[in-house]
C-alpha cells in the first residue's frame, strides 16, 4: 500500500515522492483474526469535496497537513518543480506542502472529482 506525498523542501520548492505504508499483522478488532494494519495517526477533521469538470485553480500551498482519498474523477496536480501526477479513483494523496511555492490542481476528464480529506492540523 502506498500514497503520493507532496511536500515542500526547505527552499520552498514542492516535490512528489511515493511512500510505502508499513503494515503489521495484529489484532485490530478482537476477537476477529489478526489483519495487516498501519500505526494510527491522530486527526482533527474530515472534509468531503467535489470539483466540477473544468475546475482549475491558481498555484497555492495546502492550507493544512491532510490526506486526500479520491472517490471518483481525476485531477492533475503539478508540483512547483514541474512534476505532475494524476490523482484518480482509489489514489491517496498526502499534502504537506504547507509553505513555499505550492502546487497547481486542475480537474481532467468529464466527471466531477470527489474526495474525502482527513486533516491533521
Amino acid at each position: 500500500m502506498h500514497y503520493h506525498h507532496l511536500y515542500a523542501a526547505e527552499n520552498g520548492e514542492s516535490h512528489w515522492r511515493r511512500v510505502e505504508v508499513p503494515l503489521t499483522e495484529r489484532s485490530f478488532a478482537p476477537p476477529a483474526k489478526a489483519i495487516f494494519v498501519s500505526d494510527p495517526e491522530p486527526a482533527v477533521a474530515t472534509v468531503f469535496l467535489r470539483l466540477d469538470p473544468g475546475w482549475n485553480e491558481p498555484i497555492h500551498p495546502t492550507p493544512k497537513r491532510q490526506t486526500l482519498f479520491c472517490l471518483g474523477g481525476a485531477v492533475r496536480v503539478t508540483a512547483s518543480d514541474g512534476e505532475a501526477r494524476v490523482i484518480a479513483k482509489g489514489d491517496i494523496w498526502r499534502m504537506e506542502d504547507t509553505h513555499g511555492k505550492g502546487h497547481h490542481t486542475e480537474t481532467i476528464g468529464s466527471e466531477p472529482f470527489e474526495a474525502a480529506l482527513v486533516q491533521f492540523d
